[in-house]
């Protein structure tokens, strides 16, 4: 039997939220930006779809195949990680600086959507895979069906960094000096974490 359209979009978003839920570079972005922009979150998922609806496009195209090349995994993962490695270390760098600063990042919410999103390996992989699972199942419905799936899995990624940001930002007042130069360091720590492991990663 058929997946009716309905059906498919609804599993798509529910995979698509457990993607995006996933921690990791974005998600320790989204929490440093939202310490002094409630509404980041909203910008750096438009920088994230900056990246991804050309991504689904090419792998609709047919295209998609590239990413999987061993090679250009490799690539990907190699300068990914020392992208990532090399953010994760001017922000803890700058945890020191005054309360309320937020340094390492672009100043930009949008340009850091665009970024982090563009230089981390796991992003492409998950389309390579589950991702490219996915669009093959909208393709099935022709333009319609991948347009329709676009307009669900965006609002995903919205949804969640808005919640992130939102949350960091309401929740401040109850951070002190220590406090923040900790949540930080930590989210420093996951981003130059996860580019060690990238670039570990390229040469396995």
């Amino acid at each position: 039997m058929e997946t009716s359209l309905g059906l498919f979009l609804l599993s798509a978003a529910g995979i698509s939220l457990t993607g995006v839920m996933l921690p990791g570079p974005l998600t320790a972005a989204t929490i440093v930006k939202g310490y002094s922009d409630k509404h980041a979150g909203a910008w750096i998922a438009a920088g994230h779809a900056v990246i991804e609806i050309p991504l689904i496009a090419v792998i609709y195209f047919g295209l998609g195949h590239f990413i999987d090349s061993p090679h250009v995994e490799k690539g990907i993962y190699l300068a990914g990680g020392l992208m990532l490695l090399y953010l994760g270390f001017r922000m803890f760098r700058a945890t020191g600086d005054a309360p309320g600063t937020v340094g390492g990042l672009p100043a930009s919410s949008l340009v850091t959507g665009i970024v982090i999103t563009g230089t981390n390996p796991a992003f492409y992989i998950w389309w390579a895979t589950a991702g490219a699972i996915l669009v093959t199942g909208a393709a099935k419905f022709g333009l319609v069906g991948i347009i329709l799936f676009t307009l669900v899995h965006l609002p995903c990624d919205l949804a969640w960094s808005e919640f992130l940001s939102v949350s960091t930002f309401e929740s401040r007042r109850w951070w002190t000096q220590k406090v923040q130069r900790i949540v930080f360091s930590v989210c420093a720590l996951i981003l130059a974490g996860f580019g060690v492991w990238f670039c570990f990663s390229a040469f396995l």
